[in-house]
Order: C-alpha cells, then sequence, then structure tokens
C-alpha cells in the first residue's frame, strides 16, 4: 500500500498538525505502508522559511526513514488578509506541480485546513491514481466565518462550495474529533466519514521515563508555587486574555503562577494587556522542540485548555489535551462538549470552567490550589484514560484497518 500526505505543515515546524501527522506517518511506515510526504518548506510559526532549507536547499529528505518532498511557498510576516492568501495559494499551486511527478499512489491524505489545498488535492488524486482521504482537524469555513476572521460573503460563499466539492470527491472523510465527523455526517449523510482522533506517544510523554529539570530553578519559580501551563499557538480561537484576566483576580495568591508559552498572531495583544493589567504572576515563553516540552510539562502542575465560548467549539479537543494528561497533569478546562465529557466527567482528569468566564476559572484554581492531594489522583486518571483511549499506536492500526477495506 502506497499513501501520499499533503499538508502545508510538517516537521521539523512545531506544532499540532505537524506532530500528528507525523506521529501516524511514523507508525503506518513500520506496519509497513509505502507513506511519503508533499509539504510546503518550513516557515511557521515565524513565516519565515528555516536556514537549512533556504536556496534550494533539503526540498528532498528522509525523516525517520520517511521521504518528504518540499515545494515552494511564499511567506510574509504581513497579516494582512492578502499575504495570507497568497500564502495558502502559493503552496496550492506549487505542491500540485511538485506532485504530479511523484507517480502512482493508492491513497492521498490531505489535511485541512487549510482548506484550498483541497484544489490540488483534488487535481492530484486523479493524476497520482490515488483515492482522496480527506482530513479535517478544524471545520472551515465554518470556524473562519463565526470566529470573524472572514466576513466577506461572497468569499464564504466560495469557500463552502469548495468544501463541498472537497468531500463529494473523497473516498473518505476523516475527522479529528467526534463533533467534526458528526457536523460532516449530518450535512454529506451519503460519504463514508471516520473518526481520526489526534492522541499521544504514551512512551514519549511518559513522567517515569523523563528526569527532573531545573526548569523551576532556571526560571525563578519556588518549589511549592502552583504553576499553570498553557502551551501552544497563541490565536483567536483560545480567548487566551481569559488567563490574564483571572491572574488579576488572583494577584495577591503570591504562590499561583501563570505560564504561556508559545507564539502566534495574538502574543503581542497578550503581552500589551499584562502590561496594561501590571501582572508579575504572568510569564510569557517562547516555543521549544519537541524534545523539550515532556521535561517542562513534568515540571508544571495544572494544564490551562482554554477556548472561545462559540458553539462551533462544543466538538473540539485541543491537541495540547493528550500530552497533559500522559504526563499525569490535571486539566483545567474550559473547552464545554466533547473534551468535557471525555476528560472531566469520565476521565475524572481535572476541573470544567465556564469558557471566557474568569471568575469561574479564578474559583476553579482555588480550588485545586487548596486540594493537592485531588490533583495527585486527576493526574493518574488522567494517564490511565489517554493510554486506554487514545494510544497513537492503537489509532494507527485501527486506522490501517480502514485504509484496507478502502483500497
Amino acid at each position: 500500500m502506497r499513501i501520499l500526505f499533503l499538508t502545508q505543515y510538517y516537521p521539523p515546524e512545531i506544532g499540532a498538525p505537524q506532530n500528528r501527522l507525523h506521529e501516524l506517518a511514523v507508525r503506518l511506515k513500520a506496519k509497513d505502508v509505502d507513506v511519503e510526504i508533499l509539504t510546503a518548506l518550513p516557515n511557521y510559526p515565524k513565516m519565515e522559511v528555516q536556514e537549512e532549507y533556504k536556496n534550494g536547499r533539503n526540498r528532498e529528505e528522509l525523516i525517520d526513514s520517511i521521504p518528504v518532498h518540499r515545494s515552494w511557498i511564499y511567506v510574509s510576516k504581513s497579516k494582512g488578509i492578502i499575504s495570507r492568501l497568497l500564502n495558502y495559494f502559493s503552496f496550492v499551486w506549487s505542491s500540485y506541480w511538485r506532485g504530479r511527478k511523484l507517480g502512482k499512489f493508492d491513497f492521498l491524505l490531505v489535511e485541512s485546513p487549510p482548506l484550498f489545498l483541497g484544489y490540488s488535492a483534488m487535481r492530484l488524486s486523479k493524476k497520482l491514481n490515488a483515492k482522496l482521504i480527506f482530513n479535517v482537524s478544524d471545520l472551515w469555513p465554518e470556524s473562519a466565518e463565526k470566529l470573524g476572521i472572514v466576513t466577506n460573503q461572497r468569499l464564504l460563499k466560495l469557500a463552502y462550495n469548495l468544501e463541498a466539492k472537497c468531500y463529494t470527491q473523497s473516498t473518505l472523510i476523516t475527522g479529528q474529533t467526534q463533533g467534526i465527523v458528526d457536523d460532516i455526517k449530518s450535512r454529506f449523510p451519503q460519504k463514508n466519514v471516520y473518526w481520526l482522533p489526534n492522541g499521544v506517544d504514551v512512551e514519549f510523554y511518559n513522567p517515569d521515563r523523563i528526569e527532573d529539570s531545573d526548569f523551576r530553578q532556571r526560571n525563578n519559580f519556588k518549589s511549592d508555587d502552583l504553576l499553570l501551563f498553557y502551551g501552544g499557538i497563541l490565536g483567536h480561537a483560545q480567548g487566551l486574555e481569559i488567563i490574564l484576566k483571572a491572574a488579576k483576580l488572583l494577584k495577591d495568591k503570591n504562590s499561583i503562577q501563570f505560564i504561556i508559552q508559545g507564539s502566534g498572531p495574538e502574543k503581542t495583544f497578550l503581552l500589551e494587556l499584562k502590561k496594561e493589567l501590571k501582572l508579575s504572576n504572568v510569564h510569557f515563553f517562547d516555543p521549544v522542540t519537541k524534545a523539550e516540552m515532556p521535561a517542562i510539562v513534568k515540571a508544571v502542575d495544572v494544564a490551562l485548555i482554554p477556548l472561545k465560548n462559540l458553539p462551533l467549539f462544543q466538538g473540539a479537543i485541543p491537541s495540547k489535551v493528550f500530552e497533559a494528561l500522559a504526563m499525569k497533569k490535571p486539566l483545567l478546562l474550559g473547552v464545554d462538549g466533547e473534551a468535557r465529557k471525555h476528560f472531566i466527567e469520565n476521565a475524572k482528569a481535572g476541573l470544567f470552567f465556564i469558557p471566557e468566564n474568569e471568575e469561574d476559572l479564578a474559583k476553579q484554581i482555588l480550588d485545586m490550589a487548596n486540594n493537592s492531594e485531588k490533583l495527585i489522583q486527576m493526574g493518574i486518571n488522567a494517564r490511565n484514560y489517554v493510554s486506554t483511549h487514545f494510544n497513537r499506536d492503537k489509532i494507527a492500526s485501527q486506522f490501517l484497518e480502514v485504509l484496507e477495506e478502502n483500497l
């Protein structure tokens, strides 16, 4: 069996889709599937092509024995809509012309968003005689519309038409959450839709195998501080200002400290908000490599997972949840719906707070601060649950069975 992954994002970039797709590719490769990757020159999140890939270097490489083919992409630090569209469509164009030379495949799995990559995927699947698998990790353009990122009705209509065309031409549609799967099934009941969840490498994120780091000492945190940690993209959907507003309510609690690690379009706004609120209990850190993350997560106490309070996110499961749970870290989860059902109600692996409600978040933080034994038990529950239900090895094995059924 031969399968080509088409994705704008892939290692050595750091991020949720990069890690998820690579981990799936590695596991399929280990099961004797011939996997190849067609992706862009790595540039995310700094929007600058990484030095070792400039001037035509490393357009063809092996990552964990998997062939990776890279094509050109337009990058700009501008946040304007024109620059963003050029970024997306440059890879749509270049990926098709690079991919058409790669030979025949049984399947082409395309990652969405960006939804526009569907243009290249549909043409390439025909050119390469490959059955199209449309992998949906976020419902676009629905998310863009409800978050107010795209308001032009003409563009939205074109995007919804493209979404429908991509689904119609796919042999299989895969959704990252059950909520995404249910949404697509309700609108396209005739299509074959499969839940392909995110998950975690429970051996890589294993607190028993990771030595304690000097993270606390190096960053001037006390051994008895309660460290609340958010790590990931600093974007619109997360609504991260709630962390700073809750921190203001708790600023007299010197033993409670907030860490925000990552980069993204909202970082400047958040830094300005910290300055405006005069917060000394909120600390910003730059992104780190995947290899560094387990030691950092082990050093903190609680994983903070917020999202904006939108019906759209009832079916969302932020990818950062899984690593934290595998590391025995309880959640403070501001995501209602599917994530709450899995990790709060079923797993008993944390506490829920009302999305975008800083008073409720502060209340739950105080509850955790006063119940250290409760935190330990939540952490144990957390690892047990993801090891059983979201183990990447099991996910890949089950997906391979689905691929074989659709050959």
